[in-house]
């Protein structure tokens, strides 16, 4: 065991969109990713995501609603759940994704942002 300091491990990458795991927790993955502008829609068929803000405002667009999530706030997109997220003001953004590690990056959406094999750091 030894503790995982989150600023650290945001100055190991640049990458936007590309989420790195930085540990595990049973059978989910913890990662942290930096975003800025748009993604793409897609959903998780059988898996829920929870979204963890460190530095920035993520906008995530749903078909019916829009939430805004801040600095210190969460949000848990249930599986099966259509979502795309984006930054307000395309400001970069820090976040932390605890998903299971089943979940792919997409979905079942092929774009050019999907990753297909994740960093660890």
């Amino acid at each position: 065991m030894k503790s995982i300091n989150l600023s650290e491990k945001f100055s190991q990458f640049t990458e936007q969109w590309s989420p790195h795991i930085i540990a595990d927790l049973n059978d989910q993955y913890i990662k942290l990713a930096k975003v800025q502008g748009e993604f793409v829609w897609h959903d998780h068929a059988n898996e829920d995501e929870l979204f963890v803000i460190i530095k920035g405002t993520l906008i995530m667009e749903f078909r019916n609603r829009i939430e805004e999530i801040g600095p210190g706030e969460i949000l848990v997109v249930p599986k099966g759940v259509e979502h795309l997220p984006r930054t307000k003001n395309n400001e970069e953004v820090q976040l932390m994704l605890i998903e299971p590690k089943s979940t792919k990056h997409t979905g079942k959406v092929n774009h050019e942002l999907t990753k297909v094999e994740l960093k660890r750091i």
